[in-house]
């Protein structure tokens, strides 16, 4: 990965201080001897170089110094505008030599770029946590969304099948109350008739005759409350409990079964619970 972001840095720089190079050497050797032109061109491009390795020797550090940098754009913009001063005095082939006098800036750029890559850079193990965050936030986000869609489903099945009962048991009430107020209209219609009494009596007549029945249809209105039993009398002791089973139990021989001699205590209207009408039984045979 780190060589994506430094080799192009590096190919760039090579070939702007190769052009740097020639340019000045071509451009100042008509002036001074190629030797001093030589020189020249070496200096740019020693100092740009060196400029550019104690940046990186800085950045290596954790550390940055604006002067260098400084120092380090300078050299870019004087090698430059060598290659564009070069450009606009030559005859032939200006467009050229301008087309590649912006390769010193872009290599500054491209270090730059490798500069933040380097600051921003994460070890192998790191990614490998970051993926496997990512893995489980999209893991517990599917089980999530098809946990709502489930519950979602669900719901919409038992509201359905809610909404179908009530519906069913809508149309049931409403056919039963047709059909209780059809009936119940005929019954009323019969009741309130002239030929139903005539009917009636022409039938009963025959069976006991000189009485007049009244014959009276259920007539739809409020119930009248029936009167509650009378209450049992006081429950036996278990005393008397175990003497009245032992009389029952020995009114025959062989002695009577708990199931004939529980018949025989219900039939003579005695009430006990069947509990204690066992636990009696059990006291009395043993």
């Amino acid at each position: 990965m780190r060589a994506k972001t430094v080799l192009p840095a590096v190919a760039m720089t090579a070939v702007s201080m190769v052009l740097t190079l020639a340019v000045v050497v071509m451009w100042l050797g008509t002036a001074v001897p190629w030797p001093v032109a030589l020189i020249v061109g070496l200096g740019i491009d020693g100092g740009w170089l060196a400029t550019l390795a104690y940046e990186r020797r800085l950045a290596a550090q954790g550390d940055h110094n604006g002067t260098v940098t400084a120092v380090g754009w300078s050299f870019g913009v004087l090698a430059a505008g060598v290659l564009v001063a070069h450009a606009l005095t030559v005859e032939h082939s200006t467009a050229a030599w301008l087309s590649v006098s912006w390769l010193p800036m872009a290599a500054k750029a491209l270090w730059l770029v490798h500069g933040l890559w380097e600051r921003t850079a994460l070890t192998p193990k790191a990614f490998d946590a970051i993926r496997g965050i990512q893995q489980e936030a999209r893991d517990e986000a599917a089980v999530a969304r098809a946990r709502l869609r489930a519950e979602a489903a669900t719901e919409e099945t038992r509201l359905t099948a809610v909404t179908e009962a009530g519906a069913r048991v809508a149309r049931v009430q409403a056919k039963t109350a047709q059909t209780l107020s059809t009936a119940w209209s005929t019954l009323e219609t019969v009741r309130r008739g002239e030929e139903t009494g005539r009917a009636l009596s022409c039938v009963t007549d025959r069976v006991t005759p000189g009485v007049a029945p009244r014959w009276e249809l259920p007539v739809w209105g409020p119930i009248e409350p029936v009167a509650a039993l009378p209450e049992a009398g006081p429950a036996l002791t278990d005393e008397a409990l175990d003497v009245l089973v032992q009389e029952i139990r020995h009114s025959e021989t062989p002695a009577l079964s708990y199931r004939e001699m529980a018949s025989r205590f219900r039939a003579a209207g005695h009430s006990a619970s069947e509990v204690r009408l066992r636990a009696a039984w059990k006291r009395v045979a043993v």
